[in-house]
């Protein structure tokens, strides 16, 4: 290399799904010379399914048109902006002035590096899930923030314990990330987690940002932060049709709070891009107008998904949420596998079962160690993946259980 990268690179590494992604790819190529299916891979949440009809017909009869294939505005086409507002306000009872409290986003992802960018200093501490979303945490080390990693336990239902918060030193704590339904517990949020969040954060003078996603996904009652009284003050949410739509390659998500808030975010991000196809926001006014029923049935393949997951880990013997929320069924390695890992300091016990389930079954479950210390014992199927897939993962886990069981016990 002719020249040094930027010292903030050193903090942060290449994404956790990239790496490993390209380790499968390798070995799905030797599984191919001798004769073997490829690696049924549960990692990443990804959705499978197509995204609404509507969208896509409109996609592709915009794209044919002239002059769509411009520039955009920075701030979104109008037509987006007001169809967040009215899909906030029918599923989400939020109203939101959509010339000034939405901005339209390439994915909710790109919105996390934007907040971090537009609100934090170098020096700045964050409040970081402990499990939790990596993103969060990558984005404070870019821009030279420190990380407080804060506990969600399974014994407090994954939710913050906010006496453990109040006990913790604030001095110099700017923002908290929060995300409900969680990535990767799957935890739920209720309306009173949201109130004493947006008490603590106005008490506090931290920003809040609830990242929102999941909200549609095995849960019938989508909740908004932004829904709480005052939540303005403190807070911002971002939003995605990527797994609520089935539209995550589409990359299109959303920002939506206080205006001096939002258009302060926007400074950063007309920076960065010019704009999002307009076909693609047109295709998107589309799916947010789906109704209730694209939800119902959206949900009922995940429900049948997530309990042909669970029997995934019934035969590993793993303790999960039958009733868990999001694209995710993460659960607890048995103790007899974390007594096993006690003395091995390179790996972790989800890592540790994660590996001879890849290696031997030839299946990837992700480890929890990557969301932090706090999942470092558990394990997280995704649901992005048809049924007979994860029957089929199952059974090869089964035929192949003693050789997994002897290699994390050994």
């Amino acid at each position: 290399m002719i020249i040094q990268p930027a010292k903030r690179t050193e903090s942060v590494k290449e994404y956790y799904f990239s790496r490993k992604n390209r380790e499968i790819a390798s070995m799905n190529v030797l599984r191919k010379e001798a004769g073997l299916d490829p690696i049924i891979n549960l990692g990443i949440g990804a959705p499978d399914g197509m995204p609404p009809k509507v969208a896509i017909d409109k996609l592709v009869s915009e794209a044919v048109k002239p002059g769509v294939h411009a520039y955009q505005s920075y701030m979104g086409i109008p037509e987006l902006r007001e169809a967040f507002a009215s899909w906030y306000k029918r599923y989400y009872r939020v109203e939101l002035d959509p010339s000034k409290e939405i901005q339209p986003l390439t994915g909710s992802k790109e919105g996390i590096l934007l907040i971090s960018l537009a609100f934090l200093n170098p020096g700045d501490k964050v409040l970081v899930p402990d499990p939790g979303y990596p993103t969060y945490s990558s984005s404070a080390r870019i821009v030279e923030a420190e990380i407080v990693p804060y506990d969600l336990l399974e014994e407090n239902g994954w939710q913050p314990d906010f006496d453990a918060l109040e006990r913790m030193d604030l001095d110099g704590v700017k923002l908290m990330w929060t995300n409900y339904p969680g990535m990767p517990t799957g935890g739920r949020a209720t309306r009173e987690l949201y109130k004493r969040l947006v008490d603590f954060g106005r008490k506090h003078k931290i920003l809040i940002v609830n990242d929102n996603p999941y909200s549609f996904i095995l849960n019938d009652d989508p909740l908004s932060i932004l829904e709480v009284e005052g939540a303005k003050d403190c807070c911002l949410e971002l939003n995605s049709l990527s797994k609520a739509h089935n539209m995550s390659g589409w990359r299109l998500g959303m920002l939506a709070g206080e205006a001096a808030m939002v258009s302060e975010v926007l400074k950063v991000k007309s920076q960065m891009d010019s704009g999002i196809f307009r076909p693609l926001q047109l295709a998107a006014v589309e799916a947010l107008g789906c109704g209730e029923e694209w939800f119902s049935e959206l949900n009922a393949e995940y429900r049948k998904r997530r309990e042909a997951a669970g029997h995934i880990f019934d035969v590993l013997g793993v303790r999960y949420d039958k009733a868990s929320a999001g694209l995710f069924v993460w659960g607890k390695v048995p103790e007899k596998i974390i007594a096993a890992s006690g003395s091995d300091t390179a790996m972790t016990a989800g890592e540790r079962l994660s590996e001879a389930i890849l290696h031997e079954a030839g299946v990837f479950i992700t480890p929890g160690y990557i969301f932090g210390h706090n999942g470092e014992n558990y394990i997280r199927a995704s649901l992005c993946a048809p049924v007979p897939k994860l029957e089929k993962a199952a059974e090869l886990i089964k035929c192949h259980l003693e050789q997994i069981e002897n290699q994390v016990l050994a």
